[in-house]
């Protein structure tokens, strides 16, 4: 476990992230990108630092700046462990049965990496209409096939 204290630098729109000194990465792991849990200011959450434009950075979502209460320019106390726990995406019901009538698109998905599968979850989740998601999750699918 390693900690210490920065700011959450802004990416530019809604991105924000935070820049991971080297000895503290040193002192973590060596490798360029690793799973991690993180906790900022109190706030637990299971991610990945990785070398990014020359320098180790960490994703903040927005989901995660609420959860920390924080906001891009904030000071921020930050933990990371290593995260050796399986990564396992939660499929949402509706996506669930679509994937299992439809073997083909099933057996590419077991195969794409937790961060890929992830973001087929994330699309289909985030949603507004009954009618978009059934897009997104017809989309994900002939995706999947091809």
């Amino acid at each position: 476990m390693v900690r210490f204290t920065t700011t959450l630098t802004s990416g530019g729109g809604n991105a924000t992230g935070i820049a991971v000194p080297e000895d503290v990465m040193a002192e973590l792991t060596p490798a360029r990108k690793t799973a991690v849990v993180a906790t900022l200011n109190g706030y637990e959450y299971r991610t990945s630092v990785g070398w990014y434009r020359g320098a180790f950075m960490m994703p903040v979502s927005a989901e995660h700046r609420a959860g920390a209460g924080l906001a891009a320019g904030d000071p921020v106390e930050v933990t990371l462990e290593l995260d050796d726990a399986p990564r396992v995406v939660v499929l949402p019901d509706d996506f669930a049965a679509a994937l299992g009538s439809d073997a083909a698109a099933s057996d590419a998905f077991a195969k794409l990496s937790y961060s890929n599968q992830n973001a087929h979850v994330l699309a289909i989740n985030g949603a507004k209409t009954p009618e978009t998601r059934t897009r997104r999750i017809a989309s994900a699918l002939q995706k999947l096939r091809g």
